[in-house]
């Protein structure tokens, strides 16, 4: 098997030496998405819910980039500014995941780039199931 690099302009383009995800065999490991609007690569306005939807269409476009989507994802790992933006992400995370439900790791973080809000990456299955 090798290892491929997942690249779409759906989503922010990469803003350091990394891919927006790499694939092996069927597996997919994204790199964190944070709330930049993929045509402007500024950060979205609003708060928590904004920064989280915007996150998540950034995420679903490098799934869907790499032959995979939300009902496939395994694994999540949510980064938060603050632990007081608990209750808000998680309502617009589980809007958009609906029944699936990934393992997640949620974790405060001292500091995210940007200063966003919410950080969140993806390890998923790629291909139907």
């Amino acid at each position: 098997m090798e290892i491929g690099f997942v690249a779409t302009d759906g989503a922010p383009k990469a803003i350091g030496p990394y891919s927006q995800a790499v694939t092996y065999g069927d597996l997919l490991y994204s790199a964190g998405q944070i709330a930049l609007d993929p045509a402007t690569m500024e950060i979205v306005t609003g708060g928590i819910s904004e920064q989280t939807q915007q996150v998540l269409s950034n995420l679903e476009a490098v799934l869907k980039a790499a032959g995979s989507d939300f009902s496939r994802v395994l694994k999540t790992t949510v980064f938060l500014s603050d632990m007081a933006n608990f209750a808000a992400m998680n309502e617009v995370y589980s809007r958009r995941f609906g029944s699936h439900r990934p393992a997640r790791s949620t974790v405060a973080a001292a500091g995210l780039p940007r200063n966003v809000l919410v950080e969140i990456e993806v390890v998923a299955v790629r291909g139907k199931p």
